[in-house]
Order: structure tokens, then C-alpha cells, then sequence
């Protein structure tokens, strides 16, 4: 049995729908079957009954569309060779029935890639599989992915996530959002795993995604870079805590700060202390990432021990983006003002801005100092995981900062040849 695709209004001055269709003789009667393709007339090749896909009349959405019509013909001759393999007859029924099946998502058109990212985190939240903060950053991702279409006029559809959208976004993201490498290439994970997603759900049978920030040989155009961070040493946690500040205000971000330093833990993760889960000796933490892993026990100190008494176990705090505002004040007011270098990168660009010392600390300085103390000291990556409930090794050395001093003292231990003595002549 033959088939063909026309289309619903060959001679329409706008994009017309694509249609698969048969004739069954033995029940005199056309198929016809809406594939949810759109294509403008100019860049259908009649006499072939498919999209043109080369030369000047070629699509910029033809390898898409052509992908997704493939699936509609394949599906057809996989369906009528097992029915007369099987010896039974091929019925229009029956192939509506397969064609709905496999298709029944992917045919609603092309205005659904805002609705199916909506199933998408509604199916995630519901299965308990992210955390707050991975809603929240999925959210941030729709809403950018929707400012986007504003800005760039170009409107989302899963046929348009092609080489021509990634172009246009990766530009947006860098230039017009101006995000640095690692921050876009974070993101576009995000978007990926939305893509994946879709596929798996029969949305779209669009794959392109796949190769975004990759050329012809599979290299990554776009790379994660490693970039120096600020680390605290003992000394600055000393004259933190010896420090007399003017408002009490100051005096509390620096608690909370400080404790978090010699606890390992996440701002967000402070909120769950309560007496209940604080021992003599540790704070027992659930993972509040992943409700399978194990507790953690994190050992108090003195000096952790002692922020928690002067609260009565319920630390001062305020917002995440409070709390990034007002430590920096902390820095300021102690006159750590020195100019430090940050240096992003933004595509192959090297960016190199002189910042006061205390414009680039925050929360997450915390947690960096915490793991970069206990290094120093040669603590293990498994110890020091036991207790900021890392998995992933690469990721926790990643925190890790090393400074000069680091390296002139591993240097001097590691080649301490004592020098000749020049004899006398």
C-alpha cells in the first residue's frame, strides 16, 4: 500500500498543516491523519509530496519536520508488514488506533511547549523529585526562555528548537543577559533536561537539542571554566568574631556567617536547627535535596556551639538575598577594602574587573571557606563530604581554593634539599 503527505491548504499565503495519507481499497476510503506539522507552501516540493531539503526554497525548520514525517511513515510500514505477517487484516481503524497512540501528544500542534513545561515541573514536584530550589531555578528558567520570545520575537514551539533558536538564545543569554559561561551552560542544562523530557513524553520527536554547544566534531564550543573565589583563613574568622559592630543588625549577619564557615552547611539548610536536632555533640541534618540519603552528622565546635546558645538554637536569619546584601556591609565596615580581581569568562573572552574585597563575598563564601580550611589541613574528601553531604567528589574540590601561600608552602616541604656547602680551596 502507498502513502503520500499534502497539505490541508496548498495554496494558502501562510504556513498549512502537513497531512499523512492512504487509500484502503478493500473499504474504498482515504486516510487522512494531521502529522501537527506546518510548512508554507514555497517550501513544499510538490512533485516529491515533501519538504524541499536543499536549494533556496528549503525550510529552516525542514530537517524537523522532515524528521517528524519520517516517524509517521516508518510507523506505517512497521505497522502493515506485522499485520500481514501476522496474517490479519490492515484496517483504517487500525491504523488510526497505532497512529493515535504513538502519536496522540505530538499531534496537539505546535503552541503546547509552555503547557508541556508546565506537566513537566508539575510531574517532578509531584514525584517529590526537586528540591525548593530546584523549582525555583526551573521557574527562572521559563521565565527566561519566555522573555526571550518577547525580545527576540521568535516564538517557541518544539519544531523551532533548532541550530537557528540555539544561535539566537545562546546570544541572548550572553550578550543580552550577559551570563558567563558557567552560569549559561548551567542553564542550558536545565533546558536539556526539560528537552529529554519532551521526547521521552512523545512532545516531540525534535532531537536537535542534542548537539547544542557542540561544532561538527562533537567538541564543546561553549566550556565551564574554573574561576578564583574568595576563601576565608582563621585569622579572618577570628577577627570576625573579635570585631565590635555598630548595629546589632551587622552583629547577627555575622553569626549566621560565621557559623555556616565552621559548619560546612548551606544558608538554606540553617533553617532546619532546631533544638530537636542538635545533640551535645553533633547537628543532625537530613538531606534536604534527596530524602533518601542517609543524616548527616555535623560535630559542633566551640564556636558553633556558642552561636547556638546565643540564639536559643534559632539562628537570626533573614533572606538569602538580605543576608548576601548585609555581609558585605559586615566586610566593609572591618575595612577589608583591598581591590581583588575577578576574572569570568564570556565565551572565549577573559574578563578582568578590580572589586573591593568585600563585594565578593556571600553565603556560598561560607561554605567555600569551610571546605578550603578543612583541605588545607589534609582532611579527607570523604570526611570532609560526610559532612556538606556532597556525592559528587569533583564537585566539592571545586570549593576548594588554593592561594599562594598554599602552594610556597607544599613547594618548600615537598623539595627541602638542603643546599651544598661550597668547599674551601
Amino acid at each position: 500500500m502507498k502513502y503520500t503527505f499534502t497539505l490541508k491548504q496548498p495554496n494558502a499565503d501562510s504556513e498549512t498543516l502537513i497531512y499523512f495519507t492512504c487509500y484502503f481499497n478493500k473499504e474504498n476510503k482515504r486516510f487522512i491523519f494531521s502529522t501537527g506539522e506546518s510548512i508554507h507552501p514555497d517550501n513544499w516540493d510538490f512533485e516529491n509530496k515533501f519538504p524541499f531539503t536543499i536549494g533556496k526554497k528549503k525550510s529552516k525548520f525542514a530537517e524537523s519536520i522532515k524528521m517528524q514525517l519520517d516517524r509517521h511513515s516508518n510507523l506505517f510500514n512497521e505497522t502493515e508488514s506485522l499485520y500481514k505477517r501476522i496474517k490479519e487484516d490492515f484496517t483504517s481503524k487500525t491504523l488510526r488506533n497505532v497512529f493515535d497512540t504513538e502519536f496522540k501528544v505530538a499531534i496537539k500542534g505546535k503552541n503546547i511547549f509552555f503547557d508541556a513545561y508546565d506537566v513537566f515541573m508539575a510531574e517532578k514536584k509531584a514525584s517529590l523529585q526537586w528540591s525548593a530550589g530546584t523549582v525555583k531555578r526551573y521557574n527562572n528558567i521559563k521565565n527566561t526562555l519566555k522573555e526571550f520570545e518577547t525580545a527576540k520575537k521568535y516564538e517557541l514551539t518544539f519544531s523551532r528548537i533548532d541550530l537557528n533558536f540555539y544561535g539566537k538564545f545562546a546570544s541572548y543569554c550572553m550578550e543580552d543577559r550577559k551570563q558567563i559561561n558557567n552560569t549559561y551552560l548551567k542553564n542550558l542544562g536545565f533546558f536539556k533536561t526539560f528537552m529529554f523530557w519532551a521526547v521521552k513524553n512523545k512532545y516531540t520527536y525534535n532531537t536537535t537539542f542534542e548537539n547544542f554547544n557542540h561544532d561538527d566534531n562533537g567538541k564543546c564550543i561553549i566550556k565551564p571554566t574554573l574561576t578564583k573565589q574568595i576563601a576565608l583563613t582563621i585569622e579572618d574568622l577570628n577577627n570576625l568574631m573579635q570585631f565590635e559592630f555598630k548595629t546589632a543588625k551587622l552583629e547577627k549577619v555575622r553569626d549566621v556567617f560565621v557559623f555556616q564557615c565552621v559548619t560546612g552547611m548551606r544558608f538554606g539548610e540553617i533553617a532546619t536547627i532546631t533544638k530537636s536536632n542538635v545533640t551535645e555533640k553533633d547537628i543532625i541534618l537530613k538531606e534536604e535535596k534527596d530524602e533518601a540519603k542517609a543524616q548527616r552528622e555535623i560535630p559542633l565546635t566551640n564556636i558553633s556551639r556558642y552561636i547556638l546558645t546565643k540564639y536559643d538554637y534559632q539562628l537570626p536569619l533573614i533572606t538569602n538575598q538580605k543576608q548576601n546584601e548585609y555581609i558585605k556591609d559586615v566586610f566593609e565596615e572591618m575595612k577589608y577594602s583591598k581591590l581583588v580581581q575577578k576574572v569570568t569568562v564570556k565565551g572565549k573572552d577573559s574578563i578582568k574587573v578590580d572589586m573591593n574585597f568585600y563585594d565578593r563575598i556571600s553565603t556560598h563564601t561560607a561554605r567555600r571557606t569551610f571546605i578550603t580550611m578543612m583541605k588545607r589541613e589534609g582532611k579527607s574528601d570523604k570526611l570532609i563530604a560526610s559532612m556538606t553531604g556532597h556525592t559528587d567528589m569533583k564537585t566539592l574540590n571545586a570549593y576548594y581554593q588554593v592561594d599562594a601561600p598554599d602552594k610556597q608552602e607544599a613547594m618548600d616541604e615537598v623539595f627541602n634539599i638542603e643546599i651544598p656547602l661550597r668547599k674551601a680551596k
